[in-house]
């Protein structure tokens, strides 16, 4: 009985300290994955520069710095104290084996100093002649096998415990050394979020006299937004339509298939799992309806992300499907619609297509190049879910996307 409950407790503490283990290797990932989008920005932030780009541009790339370097901030802060909370931890075990050792020893070393008082044959067969009777001569035998036994065993466990507390000890100094990286790490951020916050305050001083411009300018390029979706939605609605009159039936949303109600439900199965839609890029725009970064006074709408990435990069497709439609009209870079069952995903602002309509699919393929302004050296890809003609949250259907 006192078995299984010594194998439970084992049980329950190796779970937790793999569950600790996961917790830091996600906070870790997360934290890799901030460092590279902020070093993304640093490049966009450079060829602003290098481009003498508007004020306006070189804010929105400057707010966007800054958030991710406030979310790396608390993230770093996360690490550094549960780590802290670690140390503690492993102080306490150390602190309590070494007390524990010292008792064991000092146990051990005064059974040694017994031990050797009656360490000759001499005096172990007079304490056995000396018994009363015969049974009690062989209680004494017994006895002096198992103070033996015991006194091997105690030195097993100072042993034991000896190796414990040396790995106690390396794991703690790893953990420190860890913890004065990210410290160390952590300053230098606080350090440049300080400059950037400098930077910002500077430009938003000059952008004030602009203010209205700016606004005009944002509210043009929503107005193009809103037409390229209105397109979008239009051409969703026309695939349900035909979907619709195919099987016989009248509805708002798309009729499917049993293939097709399959690949629908592996679609939803993947949310939160799906691959990106570039190799690498940096959320610049996110889905929903929310006030410009800059321009607070302007309010934009987006049916899906925009993502940054870097020049002369493929648009992959998120997940298998079959290519809805390929959208291209004036005053549009091309866009690509995949179907995934009742899902439908866009890839927009594209520089070359390279597959057709109708063409069958699979999760990573490369669709298309995506365009690169020639003006600003910008290379971004907008990028939308949508549940029959509903537009989703596509951080929701990412992996790892904020």
């Amino acid at each position: 009985m006192m078995r299984k409950f010594l194998l439970g407790l084992l049980l329950i503490g190796l779970c937790g300290t793999m569950r600790g283990q996961d917790a830091r290797g996600r906070l870790e990932a997360q934290r890799k994955q901030l460092q590279q989008e902020i070093v993304q920005i640093n490049g966009m932030l450079k060829k602003n520069k290098s481009k003498k780009t508007d004020a306006l541009e070189t804010l929105e790339d400057l707010f966007l710095k800054i958030d991710r370097s406030r979310e790396l901030l608390r993230l770093t802060n996360r690490q550094i104290n549960g780590l802290s909370n670690q140390i503690k931890s492993n102080q306490s075990k150390i602190d309590a084996l070494v007390e524990e050792l010292e008792i064991l020893k000092q146990d051990y070393a005064s059974m040694i100093v017994k031990s050797r008082k009656n360490a000759s044959q001499q005096n172990r067969l007079m304490f056995l002649f000396s018994s009363d009777n015969f049974w009690q001569a062989i209680k004494r035998v017994r006895y002096m096998k198992q103070y033996t036994a015991y006194r091997k065993q105690q030195g097993v466990k100072i042993e034991q415990k000896t190796q414990i507390l040396r790995q106690l000890n390396i794991t703690l100094n790893k953990q420190k050394a860890v913890k004065e990286e990210l410290l160390a790490d952590n300053r230098k951020v606080q350090a440049q979020f300080e400059r950037d916050r400098k930077t910002q305050e500077k430009v938003l001083s000059k952008l004030r006299s602009k203010e209205s411009s700016y606004a005009a300018q944002i509210k043009k390029k929503q107005r193009q937004t809103a037409k390229i979706d209105k397109e979008i939605n239009r051409l969703i609605r026309e695939a349900i339509a035909a979907s619709n009159k195919k099987a016989g039936t009248k509805n708002v949303n798309f009729a499917l298939t049993p293939e097709a109600k399959a690949l629908a439900a592996s679609f939803t199965a993947n949310k939160g799992r799906l691959p990106w839609p570039v190799r690498k890029g940096v959320v610049t725009q996110k889905f929903g309806t929310q006030p410009h970064p800059v321009v607070r006074t302007t309010t934009i709408k987006s049916n899906g992300v925009t993502i940054a990435t870097s020049p002369v990069t493929a648009a992959r497709a998120v997940f298998e499907g079959t290519v809805l439609n390929i959208v291209q009209f004036q005053g549009s870079n091309p866009i690509v619609l995949i179907q995934h069952g009742n899902y439908v995903t866009a890839y927009k602002n594209l520089a070359t297509v390279l597959v057709k309509k109708g063409e069958k699919v699979i999760a990573k393929q490369e669709i298309g190049t995506i365009f690169t302004n020639p003006t600003t050296q910008r290379t971004t890809l907008q990028f939308s879910v949508f549940y029959n003609t509903t537009p989703k949250d596509p951080a929701q259907w990412i992996f790892q996307m904020r």
